[in-house]
């Protein structure tokens, strides 16, 4: 089980993890059950998000340097995005651009727990569709 949080917390980070191979092999196992297979991903892969945000709160204390990632235009666009259309795009925290929206969160210093709240449903509702597509695949 430690295996497969720390490979959904570090999904979740800007470290190149997979947990959905991890999820699936254990799944395929069937030795432990899938609502804790979805409760172990769902909470490690929200808790590496909860890292994102925390460096998008502590970044704007660096904006302005130069070594900073992105540049005041830059920054400035993703603030107008986010502010368009605002906390609900956490929805999409599971998809491919997901740890950039979560870092933005934490700029635009969206209240933490709206952010655990939305975040938390979007990764465990993927966990969800992926294990029951998991399941139809493995038999």
């Amino acid at each position: 089980m430690g295996g497969l949080f720390l490979a959904a917390f570090g999904a979740a980070t800007v470290l190149p993890f997979q947990s959905e191979l991890v999820f699936a092999a254990m799944q395929a196992k069937d030795i432990w059950p899938l609502w804790l297979l979805i409760v172990v991903a769902s909470v490690g892969n929200t808790l590496g998000s909860v890292v994102n945000y925390a460096m998008g709160r502590a970044a704007e204390r660096f904006r302005g340097s130069r070594w900073f990632p992105a540049s005041e235009a830059q920054l400035e666009r993703a603030q107008r995005w986010y502010a368009r259309w605002g906390v609900w795009t956490l929805l999409l925290s599971w998809a491919p651009l997901g740890d950039a929206i979560t870092l933005i969160a934490g700029v635009m210093r969206t209240p933490l727990w709206l952010f655990v709240a939305l975040v938390a449903f979007a990764k465990t509702v993927r966990y969800i569709l992926f294990a029951w597509a998991a399941a139809g695949i493995i038999g």
